[in-house]
């Protein structure tokens, strides 16, 4: 595990979005960031895109940051990127799905929507799935070793 090369960390970043594809995202102009599903396109690597109304606080584009946390609490990421809106009418059909039109009921065709896509400029990424001799060791006080712990890795790319 902490063995792991930096395209194998990002491979088991995208695996855990795929799973979970929840983050926080917000552009770096003070704003919150808010919680949105990223819709992932294996054509188009290092780039993450969200269905979302015109009026979303994201949608005037810019430099921006994304969050995830994988489902167990056994991966975090940190990435950055851009902002940008990419209302291809072939990206919104490959993307679209039944969970996309229930926020959106007149379909496609729903004047407030729009596709955003946020490419990636770079990511941290943490995988924290401890060994079980390492979490023994947590219970019981005792000096965790580097193969018992997490893995870690800054990347430019997460393809």
């Amino acid at each position: 595990m902490a063995d792991d090369s930096p395209q194998e960390i990002a491979a088991k970043f995208l695996d855990k979005l795929k799973s979970s594809p929840f983050v926080m995202i917000g552009l770096n102009d003070g704003q919150h960031s808010e919680p949105m599903t990223a819709q992932i396109d294996d054509d188009q690597p290092n780039t993450l895109f969200f269905f979302a109304g015109r009026d979303n606080r994201i949608a005037s584009g810019g430099q921006a940051m994304a969050q995830f946390v994988g489902k167990g609490h056994d991966f975090f990421a940190c990435l950055s990127g851009h902002v940008s809106v990419d209302n291809d009418r072939a990206q919104i059909d490959k993307l679209w799905n039944n969970q996309v039109e229930a926020w959106f009921p007149e379909g496609k065709s729903d004047p407030n929507l729009t596709l955003l896509r946020f490419d990636i400029n770079s990511a941290e990424l943490w995988e924290t799935d401890i060994s079980l001799s390492g979490r023994v060791k947590m219970l019981f006080g005792g000096t965790i070793r580097p193969d018992e712990s997490s893995s870690h890795a800054v990347v430019g790319s997460v393809a």
